[in-house]
């Protein structure tokens, strides 16, 4: 039996060769991948099978070209809602499974199963980050993330790059360490490369223009998670002098593209997904111009995420200069979140425990919106109006995330709760300058 460390240096070495591929060998490889998960998602998935039925479609009306466009898009509602979505067959090779839930940008938690060959494609993906970059593996690596819950210390980087190269030591911070905290540990590892949510990263900045050091062995730092804004990116080159990388992706669709080391534009990874930009109609919007990122993901064998909208927004790009054949987006502009101002003054992610909302009550969308130091104000959109009780277990849930007891109202919307000026939605808001 293959190991992990076999089949992810296969996969990379087979995406260092596609993406030289021309832009029309790319795109044939896409349609006979779709083929086939369309043929296996409409045998096994009933709600796959009704949506084609509906949209008077079948399996060889989507091998022609352009077809997938007739296919209406599966909102994150729709897909919040459909029970039968999942397969119930999934391929041998293709297991075991694993299940991840998300709110994404648009506070709407979603849950969607994820294959083995999914995870794979993560580590390979995230491997391919890595060289196009030519990270030194010898050097030391810190993450700040979501889904580190206390500070670890490891003597590699883990997976990917630990299965396939030798790496120097790597440090895990909780991204609910405040702030000036997070530097000073910062400071005392003394990273080559930080991985950092933006909002964080605009913190940091923050700190350090006021006075905080910044250690000279720091050479990168790789965004994730959410929006890198041109201002932000010029004010950290400009700030701390160091290369700053950016990835897009999501929990339900993988790594959807990642930054060129050449021209700054994303490339879309063709191999693993379908990427579309379409206007308010579903119809692909020109090179240029800004609309909604639908994914298809053609390697996910338990549930048919095709045609998803991920509640993002993007601007297509280019043909790109670096001669790669993958598509191109020039901005990502979905997915903008503040940070929590805590009653002493520091400020750190909103951990608001969302993977919990549905288990309290029947929450269809949220937002929190932090109006002063001490008080949040929860907006629902739900399939009914919440008990006393099932308002007083949501206020302990989000006040057991927050580490607060701030005070908490609650204001119901009928059907969507209101984007902000920009269009976008934000499932955190801070009133709090």
């Amino acid at each position: 039996m293959n190991s992990a460390a076999d089949i992810v240096r296969r996969v990379v070495y087979a995406l260092d060769k596609s993406q030289w591929l021309p832009a029309h060998d790319i795109e044939a490889a896409q349609s006979r991948q779709l083929s086939q998960l369309v043929l296996h998602s409409e045998r096994y998935s009933p709600h796959f099978r009704n949506r084609i039925q509906k949209a008077a479609l079948n399996q060889t009306d989507l091998r022609r070209p352009g077809a997938l466009a007739k296919l209406p898009i599966l909102s994150r509602r729709e897909l919040q809602g459909a029970k039968d979505i999942f397969c119930t067959a999934v391929p041998q090779s293709h297991l075991p499974l694993a299940q991840t839930q998300t709110s994404g940008s648009t506070g709407e938690p979603v849950v969607v199963k994820r294959t083995f060959i999914n995870n794979i494609d993560w580590l390979a993906v995230t491997m391919r980050e890595h060289l196009w970059h030519r990270r030194d593996f010898s050097g030391r690596f810190c993450a700040i993330r979501a889904n580190i819950l206390a500070l670890t210390k490891m003597d590699s980087w883990g997976p990917p790059a630990s299965l396939l190269e030798k790496t120097g030591a790597a440090l895990g911070i909780p991204i609910s360490t405040p702030i000036g905290e997070q530097l000073d540990i910062i400071s005392a590892f003394r990273p080559n490369v930080l991985l950092v949510y933006p909002n964080i990263l605009s913190a940091f900045v923050q700190e350090i223009q006021t006075g905080a050091a910044v250690r000279p062995e720091l050479r990168q730092i790789l965004s994730i998670g959410e929006t890198l804004s041109p201002e932000l990116r010029d004010r950290t080159v400009a700030t701390l002098g160091v290369d700053l990388a950016d990835m897009y992706s999501s929990q339900e669709a993988g790594i959807i593209a990642l930054q060129c080391p050449q021209s700054g534009l994303y490339h879309v990874m063709a191999e693993n997904l379908i990427v579309e930009v379409v206007d308010d109609d579903g119809r692909q919007v020109g090179e240029g111009e800004t609309g909604r990122v639908v994914v298809t993901d053609l390697h996910n064998y338990a549930t048919p995420l095709i045609r998803y909208d991920i509640g993002d927004f993007a601007q297509t790009g280019p043909r790109c200069p670096c001669r790669r054949g993958l598509p191109t987006l020039r901005r990502i502009l979905g997915r903008e979140r503040n940070l929590v101002l805590m009653p002493d003054g520091s400020r750190h992610w909103p951990m608001v425990g969302f993977h919990r909302y549905r288990q309290i009550a029947p929450i269809i969308q949220y937002q929190i919106v932090q109006i002063d130091g001490e008080r949040m104000e929860v907006r629902l959109v739900c399939e009914r109006k919440l008990s006393e009780a099932e308002e007083e277990a949501l206020c302990a849930q989000i006040r057991k995330s927050l580490g607060h007891s701030f005070a908490m109202s609650f204001r119901y919307f009928d059907d969507e709760i209101p984007k902000n000026s920009n269009g976008k939605f934000e499932e955190f808001v801070s009133l709090v300058c």
